[in-house]
Formats: C-alpha cells, sequence, structure tokens
C-alpha cells in the first residue's frame, strides 16, 4: 500500500513508498519486476522525491514521521546514507532545490521550516520559524534565493538569505491549502489548491487580489503547473469513487478543462511529469492511485497547443492542419475482396491497424461498443434528429448537413481527416444556403469546435453529438427570439409588473375593492390581472354580511378595539404568524386576516 511517489530527473525510474518497503519501479519496462529497498519502521512515509540533478540522479528523500532518510540507488541497489533529524513534530513536506543539488527543505507542523546540506547533516543551515505549522514547501523555480510555505489557508514567502521574517504574506484561501506550485517561467507567480473548492492564481508582489481562480465543485487535491505551454494538472477529492478527478487545463480558459485523464477508479495520490525523450515532442504524465495502480499518459502536441496562450487561435490552426491532410484513395474495398497495396490505403490501414492494437484504447473501444471506422459511424447514425438531413459519403470521408429549423437555414460541409476519431477532429464549413448571420456563424463553429475536439481527445466519435448541438442551439435561437417578437415590450412589461407586485404586497387591497375603470386606463397594468387568494384550508365565515377589512392598514381599527371582527376563533400562533407576519399577541389582541375565516375542519364542540 504505497502512499507516496515519485519519478527521477531522467525519466527513467518511479519511486514508491510503503511502510515496509519502498519500490523501484523501470518507467521504460513498468510490468517487468521492480527491485524493492526494505524499511524498518512502524511510521508511514509522509513524503518522497528524487534529486532534481543529473549529478545527484541516484539520491532520493523520503521522510516519516520527524525524520528524513536520505537514499542512495545505484546499479540496482538501494541504501540509506544519512538521516536527517531536528524536528520535534510530523514533517508535513520536503522539496529539493532547483538550482543547488545539495539543498533540501523540510516542512514541519512544529512551526519550523529547515533547509538542508546534504554535504553537512549535522544541523539544518538555515531555519526559518512562522506562528503555524507548515503543509506545504516549494523552491521557487526561477529565484535560487526565493522559497514559499503554506501555513492552513495563507501563504508566505522566504527569501533564505532573510530568515528572520517572511518577505510577504498571501491570505490565500479560507481553507487549508492543500497544493502549492510555483510557475515554471514567471518568478512571481504561483498556484495554491485548497479545501475551500478552488484553485487560485497570485502574483506575490500584489498581495491583496489573486490574478484568477479555477472555482470547482469539490476540494482541490494537487494544481501544479505543466512543463510546456500554459497548462495545469488538477487532482480533485471526488464524491464518487469512479468519478475522473484528474484534469488538465489551459491557465488562460478556466471555463472546461481541455482534457480529462479517465482510467483510475480512485483518488489521484501523486502525479509527476517525465523528462522528454531525445528527439521527442510528447511528454508524459506518471500518475500514482488509491487503486494502486501506476499509469503513464502520452501528452501529445496536439493536447499542448491546447494548452496555449490563444486556445481559440490554436484550435483553428490545428484543424487547418489537419484538414489539409492528403486523403486515402477513394475506391472502398468490398469486406471479402483482397486489399490493394495502394500507398494512401495502406497508410490508412496501417494507422488503425496500430490504433486498434493500443492496449489502451484499442480494447477499450472493441468493448464499449464504439465505431472504429468512419463508414461504421455513419450507419451506426441516428438520421432521425428533427429538423436534420444528413447526407454522408464515406468515399470522401466528408457529410453535408443541411438544418431548417423557424426561420433560419443552416447548410454545412463536415470533412473527416484520416486520423479520424484518433485525437483528430473533422472540420465544418457554412456552404449555401445559409441564413444565419456571421457572430451566429462563428458562435455555432466555436460550439461544434469543442464538442468535436471534447470528443476525439477520448478516440470517440462526434458527428451525432455535433447534429444534436447543432439542432438544439439553432431551436434555442428561435424559441428566444420568437418570445420578444410576439412582445417586443415584454421586457419592460415585467419589470413594471415586478414593481406592481411589490407594491401590492405593501397594499394587500382586496379584489373587488379596485375600481375596474380606474385600472383600464392605467398603462402598467394593461393585460394582467392580479389577485390574492387564501389557502385551500380556510374558509368564509358563515355570516357574508359582515366585511373583510379593505386592507392590511385597516386591522388597526380592530387592534385599538373600535370594530369587534364577527366570532374569533382561537388559532395556534403559528398559523396567525403564516398571515400577520407579527410576534404572537395576546388572546385579546390576537387579530389578522386569517380572524375573519375559519378552517375548513372543525373542532367537536364541547358538550
Amino acid at each position: 500500500q504505497a502512499t507516496a511517489m515519485s519519478v527521477d530527473c531522467l525519466g527513467q525510474r518511479a519511486v514508491l513508498s510503503g511502510r515496509r518497503f519502498l519500490y523501484i519501479v523501470n518507467l521504460d519496462a513498468p510490468n517487468e519486476g521492480h527491485r524493492k529497498i526494505s524499511r524498518q519502521s512502524k511510521w508511514d512515509i509522509g513524503a518522497v522525491q528524487w534529486n532534481p540533478h543529473d549529478s545527484y540522479a541516484y539520491y532520493f528523500a523520503a521522510s516519516s514521521n520527524q525524520r528524513v532518510d536520505l537514499y542512495k540507488w545505484k546499479e540496482g541497489n538501494g541504501e540509506v546514507c544519512t538521516s536527517l533529524q531536528g524536528h520535534t513534530r510530523v514533517i508535513s513536506d520536503l522539496d529539493w532545490a532547483v538550482f543547488e543539488p545539495d539543498l533540501l527543505v523540510t516542512s514541519s507542523v512544529d512551526t519550523y521550516i529547515y533547509i538542508w546540506d546534504i554535504k553537512d547533516t549535522r544541523k539544518p543551515t538555515v531555519s526559518l520559524s512562522a506562528v503555524a505549522g507548515a503543509s506545504q514547501v516549494k523552491w521557487n523555480k526561477k529565484n535560487v534565493n526565493c522559497l514559499a510555505t503554506s501555513h492552513d489557508g495563507d501563504v508566505r514567502i522566504w527569501d533564505k538569505r532573510k530568515p528572520s521574517t517572511a518577505v510577504e504574506y498571501l491570505a490565500a484561501h479560507l481553507s487549508k491549502i492543500h497544493g502549492l506550485d510555483w510557475h515554471p517561467d514567471n518568478e512571481y507567480t504561483l498556484a495554491t489548491s485548497s479545501q475551500d473548492n478552488s484553485v487560485r492564481f497570485w502574483d506575490y508582489r500584489q498581495p491583496r487580489k489573486y490574478l484568477n481562480i479555477l472555482p470547482c465543485q469539490v476540494p482541490v487535491w494537487k494544481a501544479r503547473y505543466t512543463p510546456f505551454s500554459n497548462g495545469l494538472v488538477t487532482v480533485m477529492v471526488p464524491q464518487l469513487r469512479r468519478e475522473n478527478s484528474l484534469l488538465l487545463w489551459n491557465v488562460f480558459d478556466l471555463n472546461t478543462p481541455v482534457h480529462t485523464f479517465v482510467g483510475h477508479d480512485d483518488v489521484v495520490l501523486e502525479f509527476q511529469w517525465r523528462k522528454q525523450k531525445e528527439g521527442s515532442k510528447d511528454y508524459q504524465l506518471v500518475t500514482w492511485s488509491r487503486d494502486q495502480t501506476l499509469r503513464m499518459w502520452r501528452i501529445d502536441s496536439q493536447l499542448q497547443r491546447l494548452c496555449a496562450n490563444d486556445i481559440l487561435d490554436g484550435v483553428e490552426d490545428l484543424i487547418d492542419g489537419i484538414s489539409h491532410l492528403p486523403e486515402p484513395d477513394k475506391t472502398l474495398q468490398p469486406q471479402d475482396a483482397e486489399p490493394q497495396h495502394n500507398s494512401g490505403h495502406g497508410d490508412e490501414e496501417a494507422l488503425k491497424e496500430d490504433f486498434l492494437n493500443d492496449p489502451l484504447v484499442g480494447k477499450k473501444t472493441d468493448q464499449l461498443g464504439l465505431p472504429q471506422t468512419l463508414q461504421q459511424e455513419f450507419s451506426l447514425i441516428n438520421v432521425q434528429i428533427r429538423n436534420v438531413n444528413v447526407e454522408m459519403d464515406a468515399v470522401s470521408r466528408s457529410c453535408t448537413v443541411s438544418v431548417h429549423c423557424g426561420n433560419h437555414r443552416v447548410r454545412m460541409l463536415v470533412m473527416f481527416p484520416v486520423q479520424y476519431p484518433n485525437n483528430a477532429a473533422p472540420s465544418f464549413q457554412f456552404i449555401n444556403p445559409t441564413s444565419i448571420t456571421a457572430s451566429m456563424k462563428a458562435k455555432l463553429l466555436k460550439i461544434l469546435k469543442d464538442t468535436s475536439l471534447q470528443k476525439v481527445k477520448r478516440n470517440q466519435s462526434c458527428l451525432e453529438p455535433c447534429l444534436r448541438q447543432l439542432v438544439s442551439w439553432l431551436e434555442s435561437v428561435v424559441v428566444w427570439r420568437t418570445a420578444w417578437a410576439f412582445c417586443p415590450s415584454l421586457l419592460g412589461e415585467l419589470y413594471k409588473l415586478q414593481w406592481f407586485l411589490c407594491v401590492a404586497k405593501h397594499c394587500l387591497t382586496c379584489l373587488w375593492s379596485i375600481n375596474a375603470e380606474e385600472l383600464k386606463h392605467e398603462h402598467i397594468f394593461a393585460r394582467y390581472l392580479v389577485y390574492f387568494t387564501r389557502p385551500m384550508t380556510m374558509h368564509r365565515a358563515v355570516s357574508p354580511m359582515e366585511p373583510t377589512p379593505r386592507s392590511l392598514s385597516a386591522l388597526s381599527a380592530y387592534h385599538s378595539g373600535l370594530i369587534t371582527p364577527m366570532k374569533i376563533r382561537t388559532e395556534t400562533p403559528g398559523n396567525l404568524r403564516l398571515y400577520s407576519g407579527s410576534p404572537t399577541r395576546s388572546e385579546k389582541e390576537q387579530v389578522s386576516i386569517s380572524s375573519f375565516y375559519y378552517k375548513e375542519r372543525v373542532s367537536a364542540r364541547p358538550k
């Protein structure tokens, strides 16, 4: 039952730490037998981290209770080199210095932050003291002397050359901070994730106001910047076990995640980035979950471009580039015929075979019964979608969609690239006759592109979801415009009606006391009838001759004793408060509108 994980700076190994053993996993061959280092301790490991410098790549540190053990892994064997002891309470976090390979910082509940030099481990070289215990500590990735610590919901910025006091304070969150990470390119920017269901971005030179916020529905366990562009990876604490909690975001567009990593069955405990292989543009994200599985996720150039500064321009360039790929041979082969070995068709078949043989994608696609080719998707599509006509051509890998909704007519050409749906989205182009405006076209294109990208990044077909989005959006536009065309002054009159109801709330005038002739000439009451009723359980008194009060203010006469209502029945205080809205009065003073009605079920008279 490993509780912590770390990936070395060379991208070759990962260490999984449990109470009895430390497991060393070869990331190039993760299914092969892994090595382990035994340990004798009754405490779990709270944090583990490899040294980030190539010259010290075989060192890693692991914290356990009040101690940090330094391990050396070389030539397939691991051993404890030394231990760092100085804290009096549990160590909460540790972090190797980015620029100095000998320095390690540790934070603890005992309110101290220690900076250690592994060449002299007898005592810490620098001691930072705070009022509250620290839960996170991280070195700045651009400034050699700067580091940050989190204390409950606050963040403190330190300069190791001035250890007596913090350089800056941030009142970051109202609840405990679980994650802290510096921006890889900006020395003043950092991100914090908290129990208060949010991720906040800060420039510590402006500590009073955060730069941006990512609101979430659940607490955020970790939030870290990606090594490329402006991406952010978050780990949520889901309410249900199988909910997807690992998300990739663009920090410039936090409305929706650009990718969801689906696979783990429980909460992700730790994730780290693997070093890029030489000559490769792809990144790999390594995750360790409470379901006791280690997974590696490939982040290709398309996903990286979704995290670019201007996401819309990136998507446009991506789709334009995909749509210009060479098309396959336009001759479809019968299922029982011998395949022809031309270059276009051969490339498509090889790509399709590689895709279906992928252990993480192909098997799941088969099990879920999803279409694996464009021809299969065309054959399975629901052609009964209202107001939609689809002309499909599998040979040219395209389809023409016609939608007629109200006074709007849309005709669109959809082109599917060779790689579709393997992380390759179709392109959408309006053709004549299309009657919607240019702004409506832009909005509709954005909806369709977002929908298609969301599907194809999971290797799912997107044509039918796009068609449904198209119809739904057009119908909503038609309904909205029809409503306002029918009554163009409806909005203003709704405000007038709202004003009238507010006045009526304070002047509960009975309906029959209003002069209808006067209302006929009042513009604010045109076409509206407002009336007040009593609850179904209340009925008029036996004697209909005695009038009810004209208004709520008329009850003052009854309170003064000048007028006595007919037979006042004893009611419960709750019923009186329901109508009068005032505190319970004595029995002689209990006069309200409810006094003029009786309940349907009358209690038996005393004998």
